[in-house]
């Protein structure tokens, strides 16, 4: 297992370093990717090379530039000799009301949330079909039913949701697509108030918020334990999706 190799975007912190941290303890070397968190990552890096050396390493790399794209699945792959699986995480995330949508705007959501997982896709499948790999997307419940002044991005994550789907059938038999989609797990970096997460609660029938942890569960059940399933996308959001 220690020759197995996964990329993971966005891998310096948040969801994303839990789901380094739970594909590392599987037994996999990791590569995390990071653009703006170099020390975050780099602590992490650390942290996962304590317990078994060389088994982490950092990729910095801006994925709204087409032409780091390539050579980041490249570098990846070329660590430990080869890539199993692809974990798109890395997003953006900030509300456009309707009105005020700048090209920019559009740009920058769909750039990172849909663009570049395609593109790394196109360049990770040459390595993922030589050993049978997997591909998981991070998608975002708001991918079905589109999350109020946030039209940008959920039409970002909703073409995600189209192209795991697509990808699925396109990849397979050698390679398999999945998706997981989260629903509340951590609050939004921006400002939020109490009233507003007690109603965003109030529509969870788990009457909580979920833990990264949940998520890269997820991520592992379909890496590790569901070599019979392809094309899916797992909401794990307590039920939240449940309502409109």
């Amino acid at each position: 297992m220690n020759s197995k190799t996964a990329l993971i975007t966005g891998a310096g912190r948040r969801i994303g370093a839990q789901i380094a941290r739970s594909l590392h303890a599987a037994g996999y070397n990791v590569a995390l990717h990071h653009l703006r968190s170099g020390a975050e990552a780099q602590d992490l890096a650390d942290e996962l090379n304590r317990v078994r050396g060389d088994s982490a390493r950092l990729i910095q790399a801006d994925l709204l530039r087409s032409e780091q794209l390539a050579p980041l699945v490249e570098q990846a792959a070329g660590f430990w000799g080869g890539l199993d699986v692809l974990v798109n995480n890395a997003s953006r995330f900030y509300p456009t009301p309707l009105g005020g949508i700048t090209e920019s705007q559009w740009d920058d959501l769909l750039g990172s949330n849909l663009k570049a997982p395609f593109f790394l896709c196109q360049a990770a499948a040459p390595h993922l079909r030589t050993r049978g790999g997997i591909i998981v997307n991070i998608v975002d419940i708001h991918a079905e039913r589109g999350l109020e002044n946030y039209p940008v991005y959920s039409i970002a994550k909703a073409g995600l949701a189209a192209m795991t789907r697509f990808l699925a059938k396109e990849l397979g038999p050698e390679i398999r697509v999945n998706g997981v989609a989260p629903g509340a797990i951590l609050w939004p970096e921006q400002p939020m108030d109490e009233a507003r997460q007690a109603e965003i609660l109030s529509r969870v029938p788990l009457r909580r918020i979920g833990d990264p942890e949940d998520i890269a569960r997820a991520v592992l059940f379909f890496v590790q334990d569901a070599p019979y399933v392809t094309g899916q996308i797992l909401a794990v959001d307590g039920g939240r999706s449940l309502f409109s």
